[in-house]
This record gives structure tokens, C-alpha cells and sequence, in this order.
């Protein structure tokens, strides 16, 4: 660990620490692997981002294991935005599970702070065959850290292009009219930005590298208000206001999945 402190940013080294910490006293000898991904090593964190770690381990999670860890990781996070802490995205896998590869993988378990509430009244998710792991794998073995075990290249399998195409054209599909984005309009925007970067170019891009990305193109000229809007309120320029602007959003949406389907289901 004290070698991997040198490959991530100074201000999250405690709490990633701590959380490897926390993992390898609750998993133990199962525990092969953690890997630190996302924005902390490939584009920089900004104000809100969470610290993305990949935890695989050798067999399946017993039920007693999985909710006194989810617990206990309640104390080493924090919401969005707070002072001192950062909210962690920890992504449990077994290896058996996900190597050799196959669609949709099972996902042991997933913390993260829109769980905060239920998990503090002991609602805790169970296992899950989970299609965003390959959109996960993927970015974990372009850009990730080895905190414990060897690189994600010598772990995993890489993601076939048709299962992550999939998975893309699976997201979108969840997100049909307003009740499916109320009160996470930037956080949509912004996914959907990622994901048409995705389809276009094959690449793993950071929400506002992407966003960035379509605004310099001409595909969503007509929609610029709204990524701007999107992009600048997660880099903590300005506030969020998009739940004021319902027909925008709603305009925005269904511009990108248009645009995202014709992508993925465009022959190659």
C-alpha cells in the first residue's frame, strides 16, 4: 500500500487506507484483490467526485459478511460534498463469477452513499447478475491501481465490444420520461454524455471530458445549455439548477438516446 500511495491523489490517501483496511478485516484470506479506478487516476477528481474501488475475492460473499461490511463502510465515506471524507463506490466481485468472462457477471456487492439510508435501517442489497460490470471491467483494466493483489490485466478478461454495446444500449433504455431522472437530472446528463462518447469512439471518457467532448462537436449544438449547465455544476462552478428546466431535460435525453442507439446498432 505504501508503494500505491505514490499513484493517487495525496488528499484520499487516509481514506483509501482506511477502506483497505476496513476490507481485509472483514473479508480476509478471500480477499485477492482491490484496485483503485475512476476519476482518482484517470482525469483527477473533482469537488464531487467518489473514490471508485474494484474489490474482488475468491468465492462468493456470505450474507453475514456483506451487511457487516456494508455497515462498517458507512464509517470510512461520506455524501457528496462534505468536508474531510469522500464518498466511496466500492464494487465487490468474485473472481469465479466474472473470470472467464460472461453476460450479465454476478456482483457480490455494491456500496455506495445512495445506499446511506437504507443500509442505516438494515435494508442491504443482495447479490445481483449486474450488465454495467462490463462498462466497470472496462475502465478498471484501461486506467486502475493495484492496491492489493497484481494489476486488473492479470486478473480479468477484457470485455467483449458486443457486451459492452449491450450494456449501453441496456442503461439507456432505463431512462423513458421524467419520473426516471427527477431529482438526478445532472447526474443524467452526464452519464448519457459518457455513454455516447462510449458509442462513438469506443473509449472510457470522464463525465466532463465528455461533456466537454459533445460540446465541441456538432451532434448537441442544439442542447449546449443543458451540458454546460450539467458539466459545470459537477465541476463545482456553478449550482445545479437543471430540475427548473423539465423540458429541456427531457428534450436532452431523448436527442442522446437516439443518437447512442444509432451508434451501437450501426454495422461495423
Amino acid at each position: 500500500m505504501a508503494e500505491m500511495n505514490k499513484s493517487m491523489p495525496p488528499e484520499i490517501r487516509a481514506q483509501v487506507s482506511a477502506a483497505c483496511t476496513l476490507l481485509n478485516r472483514h473479508l480476509g484470506d478471500a480477499l485477492l484483490g482491490v484496485h483503485l479506478f475512476g476519476s482518482a487516476v484517470d482525469g483527477g477528481l473533482k469537488p464531487f467526485s467518489d473514490i471508485d474501488l474494484l474489490v474482488t475475492v475468491g468465492d462468493r460473499v456470505p450474507p453475514s459478511v456483506r451487511r457487516s461490511l456494508m455497515v462498517d463502510l458507512l464509517d470510512v465515506s461520506a455524501p457528496p460534498g462534505s468536508a474531510g471524507l469522500r464518498a466511496l463506490e466500492v464494487t465487490v466481485l468474485a473472481l469465479p463469477e466474472v473470470v472467464p468472462w460472461r453476460y450479465a457477471p454476478r456482483r457480490e456487492l455494491q456500496f455506495g452513499e445512495w445506499l446511506r439510508a437504507d443500509i442505516g435501517a438494515g435494508v442491504i442489497e443482495g447479490p445481483v447478475n449486474d450488465p454495467d460490470l462490463a462498462i466497470l471491467l472496462t475502465k478498471a483494466l484501461r486506467h486502475s491501481v493495484a492496491l492489493v493483489g497484481e494489476g486488473a490485466n492479470g486478473w480479468f478478461d477484457e470485455v467483449p465490444r458486443a457486451d459492452l454495446v449491450r450494456t449501453l444500449l441496456d442503461t439507456v433504455a432505463q431512462w423513458n420520461g421524467p419520473d426516471d431522472w427527477a431529482g438526478d437530472e445532472c447526474n443524467i446528463v452526464l452519464a448519457l454524455a459518457r455513454i455516447w462518447y462510449t458509442a462513438s469512439t469506443g473509449g472510457i471518457a470522464s463525465k466532463d471530458a465528455a461533456a466537454r467532448w459533445l460540446l465541441d462537436g456538432g451532434e448537441a449544438a442544439s442542447h449546449r445549455a443543458v451540458i454546460e449547465q450539467a458539466r459545470a455544476a459537477y465541476l463545482g462552478q456553478e449550482s445545479d439548477e437543471l430540475a427548473r428546466w423539465p423540458a429541456e431535460i427531457a428534450a436532452f435525453v431523448a436527442h442522446a438516446r437516439q443518437a447512442i442507439e444509432r451508434l451501437c446498432t450501426a454495422p461495423r
